[in-house]
């Protein structure tokens, strides 16, 4: 299954009958706009430039490193001719350099089969894809999520799922993995679809928490 707009419709239709926060928080954010992002590789060096850093930030090293390899497309090939210089001089940390170059890498040689991801279960995909430097889990799950729309994906260990959970179910503290699939549990086979609104419901003023007031001196 997929984003295919009957998959998306039964989604909804079990996020609502299943959850009652769900249900809230799908009427207050609106209708599943998510498009996956088909170009593979650049998807994976979105995210890996993405890692902790605000999308701000993340957002200006993205458009200098495309300009750079601009009229060509991000592939592979064209990254490796990028020297570790070029790369740093976009903005990227050595780490992350260091990271692009072994992905590029990895998928010329045919180590990382992008084009069989399709064709791959969630566990395989995270498994071929965490051979690069620079990619665990987390990165993986993004990529299952917004690259190959896989429909139920959780990725608990993502601070604005967590950040969500605490605040839409009203947790005393963040939520550890046993409690964050806990709640996640009614979601299923549609996880992915309730952590989009989880990430959404930041968004939303109704569901910001309270500002804590000032107190006078």
């Amino acid at each position: 299954m997929a984003f295919d707009p009957a998959s998306i419709q039964k989604a909804l239709r079990h996020l609502r009958r299943r959850d009652a926060v769900m249900r809230t928080v799908i009427s207050a954010v609106g209708p599943f706009t998510l498009a996956p992002d088909r170009d593979r590789f650049r998807m994976l060096v979105r995210s890996i430039i993405s890692q902790q850093i605000s999308g701000k930030a993340a957002r200006s090293i993205r458009m200098r490193l495309e300009n750079l390899v601009s009229p060509a497309r991000m592939t592979p090939e064209r990254l490796a001719d990028l020297s570790f210089e070029e790369l740093r001089a976009v903005g990227l940390s050595s780490q992350k350099a260091s990271y692009l170059h072994d992905l590029s890498a990895k998928v010329t040689a045919g180590d990382v089969r992008l084009n069989r991801t399709g064709r791959m279960s969630d566990d395989e995909v995270i498994a071929e894809l965490t051979q690069v430097k620079g990619i665990g889990v987390w990165t993986a799950q993004m990529f299952l999520m917004f690259s190959l729309g896989r429909l139920d994906v959780f990725p608990h260990d993502d601070l604005g799922i967590k950040m969500a959970l605490k605040n839409l179910y009203g947790l005393p503290e963040l939520p550890d993995k046993a409690t964050s699939h806990r709640i996640a549990t009614p979601w299923r086979p549609y996880a992915t679809i309730a952590s989009w609104y989880c990430w959404r419901s930041h968004e939303v003023e109704e569901f910001k928490p309270p500002k804590k007031a000032t107190l006078l001196k």
